[in-house]
């Protein structure tokens, strides 16, 4: 990061990718936390204090357009400049596109898809008269290659996934970097909740004929800290020449697609 690097607000930071990226940001800079899960939320900002590491817990719902722009305010205005976004909130509704809900439907847009536009939108208006800033939305493998029972899902990433190149487009002239950073699977509360018996890991590893996708070559799931990496990364003055970029992240269960 760079020494005048000022403050992080990482989305979806109560569990899993955002926790994990929230940890790793909080050693170069302060960072604001947000989540609906207000309890898991003061569990980290507990932890990170302990460290003796800055951080802010902000329980707020990502399709709140209202109390984003309030959250994204105060921090910027009360706490420090904001520097870097991640953007890692995310939900998954497994069902066949025959039978799923219209609420499964809405409701996975109004967060994979709504909240990085509603966060990302009050953030940038923030950084660009600065002319400096990051923004890594964790988007999904699954955005470029079809998945059974995972219209939904795949289709708010691959939404919220050319959003933030179109962002990036846009904010390039302000000096403001864009990127994504995909996962394959990875050993989250999310992941392991598709699992229906100890042998998920196996399975998810070798891959399924049945349900056309490929296992992974490398033989090993994802950690949250793997995917935390790659966002520092961008986040970071390392990747100062990057934008636009989708990084993927999946031990080459897309094949490089």
């Amino acid at each position: 990061m760079s020494s005048t690097a000022g403050h992080a607000v990482v989305t979806g930071a109560a569990q899993g990718i955002g926790a994990a990226v929230a940890r790793k940001l909080a050693r170069t800079m302060p960072v604001a936390v947000f989540d609906q899960n207000a309890a898991g939320l003061e569990l980290l900002v507990a932890e990170l204090r302990q460290q003796g590491l800055k951080a802010t817990a902000f329980p707020v719902d990502v399709r709140d357009k209202d109390g984003i722009e309030d959250a994204i305010a105060y921090i910027d205005g009360k706490l420090g400049p904001i520097q870097v976004l991640a953007n890692v909130a995310g939900i998954l509704r497994m069902g066949s596109v025959l039978t799923q809900s219209d609420a499964d439907w809405m409701s996975t847009f109004a967060v994979n898809t709504h909240g990085v536009f509603h966060v990302s939108r009050a953030v940038a208006r923030h950084m660009v008269p600065r002319r400096s800033g990051a923004i890594v939305t964790v988007g999904s493998n699954a955005a470029g290659v079809p998945r059974m029972q995972m219209a939904a899902y795949a289709a708010s990433k691959a939404a919220s996934t050319m959003f933030t190149k179109c962002l990036g487009l846009e904010l390039a002239e302000h000096g403001i970097r864009c990127n994504i950073v995909s996962p394959g699977s990875t050993d989250t509360a999310m992941q392991r909740g598709m699992w229906t018996d100890e042998s998920g890991p196996v399975r998810v590893i070798q891959g399924s004929l049945d349900t056309f996708r490929t296992g992974i070559p490398l033989r090993r799931i994802a950690t949250p800290d793997d995917i935390a990496d790659a966002v520092v990364f961008l986040a970071s003055d390392q990747a100062r020449h990057i934008t636009m970029h989708d990084l993927c992240i999946d031990g080459g269960a897309t094949l490089g697609v």
